[in-house]
């Protein structure tokens, strides 16, 4: 009998790591470490620094790692929907309006800025590099973010609204870098550019992804509280939101990542306005119908351990990629500057105004997470044409930041975040 394959061998470390971080996870999460810092580790090796049973090149398998990321972003930017439960007449609702908005053009400046001057980069491919790092990760960022969709701390909350909105506003300075590269029709005067990739594409995503999530949202709560039906495995529901939704807005030529964060933030929306059934209508022998609360709770809970699972495999991927990507010694001070002054001010610049302590504040300004979405966009950038001397710098720049992000903020989040939580309980004891 033959001995066993790389695939082989790659499904028993997979499954073991998966096993391991299920039975070991109340013990990592009180470590100085993430659970994507472990993953990394497992990537490298498994890859070709390590046992060699797996092997990617971003420049070779574009196209892969490009759907694999896709997925993978929207998966998540659904369960940011879902998480965010404020009202939106609610002002703490500027928090993420105002990072997703203000600090991410302030990043894209700064770092357009960088790329010309610094770099040695042309104006097209500064903007794309500043486009591709803009955006925080809502896939990496899962520590700092929500996990009590009741919860309305400014820090959290902003960081999960910002993960979940940007990764769809960094789009049209995507599609400008591209077109100042002539690689996308901006059109004369950049007229097609305003009017198409950022007018309606913005706001016809954030449309389509509102009206599908409240319309399968007033299905459900129709049958359930009407009709009195189970309407089992909600987590096909979700899946099947995402698709249709995504698949709609590209059809429209829309962002379909904010259509499907719009999707998951209206279903949300339905599920916490409807009203439960009355207990009185069930039979006592027949078990009612969950509610439609109730099923919004199981599709976060779903799409959360969902989210989980790609984080795995897009990690490794990563920690399997490095072997194949040509650092720069730029990154030296590069990702320096990227995290301790660009962030700071972006951050700072944004929320001028807004009722936001100085401690959130400065976390904010720490855990500017890049990770998945930046490497989407990349790759979207390779697969539209990207010239291979600039695809190969901006490769080795993105996937040193990403790095770096999972490192030294995986070390961080947890005796921050800690200690964050630990004052505003001390606070709100001593109110």
């Amino acid at each position: 009998m033959n001995g066993p394959t790389a695939f082989t061998l790659g499904c028993i470390v997979v499954g073991a790591l998966l096993i391991a971080m299920t039975l070991g996870g109340s013990f990592i999460s009180r470590l100085p470490l993430s659970s994507a810092m472990l993953y990394l580790g497992v990537g490298i090796a498994i890859g070709p620094w390590g046992l060699g049973l797996w092997k990617l090149d971003a420049l070779k398998d574009t196209q892969l790692l490009e759907r694999l990321t896709e997925v993978a972003v929207l998966i998540s930017l659904f369960t940011a929907g879902m998480k965010l439960k404020l009202p939106l007449k609610d002002r703490r609702w500027w928090i993420p309006l105002r990072l997703a908005s203000v600090s991410m053009l302030v990043t894209v400046a700064a770092v357009t800025a960088i790329g010309i001057w610094l770099l040695d980069l042309p104006p097209g491919a500064a903007v794309l590099l500043g486009a591709i790092l803009a955006p925080t990760d809502p896939v990496l960022a899962s520590d700092v973010q929500l996990s009590d969709p009741g919860d309305g701390d400014r820090l959290r909350f902003g960081l999960t609204g910002e993960g979940g909105l940007n990764d769809g506003t960094a789009f049209p300075v995507v599609m400008l870098g591209l077109g100042l590269l002539g690689l996308h029709d901006l059109g004369a005067n950049g007229w097609r550019w305003a009017a198409v990739d950022v007018l309606w594409a913005i706001a016809g995503g954030l449309a389509l992804g509102s009206l599908m999530g409240a319309l399968l949202g007033h299905a459900i709560l129709y049958l359930r509280t009407r009709h009195q039906e189970a309407l089992d495995a909600d987590e096909f529901i979700a899946l099947g939101l995402i698709a249709l939704t995504y698949g709609l807005a590209l059809a429209c030529q829309t962002y379909g990542f904010l259509a499907v964060f719009a999707a998951g933030l209206a279903l949300q929306r339905v599920g916490e306005k409807a009203a439960a059934p009355a207990s009185e209508s069930t039979p006592d022998l027949e078990p009612a119908p969950p509610t439609p609360a109730e099923m919004m709770l199981a599709v976060q809970r779903f799409n959360s351990q969902l989210e989980r699972f790609v984080e795995v495999g897009i990690v490794l991927a990563i920690g399997v990629l490095l072997a194949t990507v040509r650092f720069r010694a730029e990154l030296l001070w590069f990702i320096p500057l990227l995290f301790l002054l660009v962030r700071p001010l972006s951050v700072f610049t944004g929320l001028l105004g807004t009722k936001v302590l100085g401690a959130q504040r400065r976390l904010m300004a720490w855990f500017g997470i890049r990770g998945i979405g930046s490497l989407y966009y990349l790759l979207y950038a390779i697969t539209h044409g990207l010239q291979p001397a600039q695809a190969e710098q901006l490769l080795s720049i993105t996937v040193g930041v990403v790095v770096a992000s999972i490192v030294v903020h995986g070390i961080s989040v947890t005796p921050l975040m800690h200690r964050y939580e630990a004052r505003k309980k001390a606070r709100s004891g001593a109110s």
